[in-house]
């Protein structure tokens, strides 16, 4: 477990993150309001960002892209998370979406600048709704990060609640063993369990209040990470934050869909059967059949 400590002094004027300053400056030139909304993740993981963005747009188009020929993302270098995510983009664009959701922790890490500067659409990441978020809900403002050895390794959660409360004291952990079990569907049993025992032990004793759930695989272990950390810790995880910052990037671009009925559309790197079974999981008959496209 990593620990960085509160800042002191006064705290620096804030900055607009990253994610922001991406999604203005595209806005412009994005796709007409009937473009769809392009969403992809390393996996399945993902699926839980797709899951709230269904709820909360009921008019929209959505294409769901799961590199699932190649996950995970959160053990590989940057430049090669960055190749991935770049070829993610483009597979999007081409299908003339109007917004990007990177619904992957890792690639929202190392990768959201160089997809900002590619996509000729706006670009949401997942880092900065989750990080919000975390700091609304604190109460003694100590907050404990899991993810991915890429993203702790990069310090973007560190960052994004450093800009927005410099007096935090956040520990981090990376939790490599997560993805895989939530990629076959062992969320629920001991493997699980020892896990989540092994990773969340020295969170246990740091005395945070809010944990974020920095990876979108890992709220499908939610249940055991609750169980292991005590009903006193809050689980932050940023699909549903994520969510309402693409609906107020819609309002605000006046880009939404105000009629019409909502299609979803998955394509995925990988034999889609697998895909299609954790995915009806969380979205029911929603998921009927998944394309395989060639990488």
């Amino acid at each position: 477990m990593t620990k960085v400590r509160a800042g002191r002094g006064r705290a620096k004027p804030r900055r607009k993150s990253a994610e922001s300053n991406h999604a203005a400056r595209r806005a412009r030139r994005a796709a007409p309001a009937d473009g769809a909304i392009g969403v992809f993740d390393s996996g399945i993981g993902g699926l839980t960002v797709l899951h709230e963005l269904m709820r909360a747009l009921p008019h929209e188009q959505l294409i769901y892209l799961g590199d699932t020929g190649r996950t995970p993302y959160g053990t590989k270098s940057a430049e090669t998370v960055r190749q991935y995510s770049i070829e993610n983009t483009e597979f999007l664009l081409e299908r003339g979406i109007k917004v990007l959701v990177v619904a992957c922790n890792t690639a929202s890490s190392v990768a959201l600048e160089v997809m900002a500067e590619r996509a000729a659409a706006p670009v949401i990441g997942v880092i900065e709704p989750g990080a919000a978020e975390a700091a609304r809900v604190t109460r003694n403002r100590r907050i404990g990060v899991v993810g991915t050895e890429a993203t702790i390794g990069s310090g973007a959660y560190t960052r994004a609640l450093r800009r927005l409360a410099p007096d935090l004291e956040i520990y981090t952990r990376a939790c490599p063993l997560f993805v895989p079990l939530a990629e076959e569907g062992w969320v629920d049993n001991d493997i699980a369990r020892n896990a989540a025992r092994l990773y969340l032990a020295s969170l246990r004793q740091s005395g945070i209040d809010t944990l974020v759930l920095g990876c979108t695989h890992y709220p499908l272990l939610r249940g055991v990470i609750a169980e292991v950390m005590g009903p006193k810790v809050k689980l932050v995880d940023s699909a549903a934050s994520t969510a309402r910052a693409t609906v107020e990037l819609l309002r605000r671009e006046r880009l939404a869909r105000r009629s019409g009925k909502r299609s979803v559309s998955f394509f995925v790197t990988d034999v889609p059967e697998r895909f299609i079974k954790v995915g009806q999981r969380f979205l029911g008959e929603e998921v009927q059949s998944a394309v395989r496209i060639e990488r």
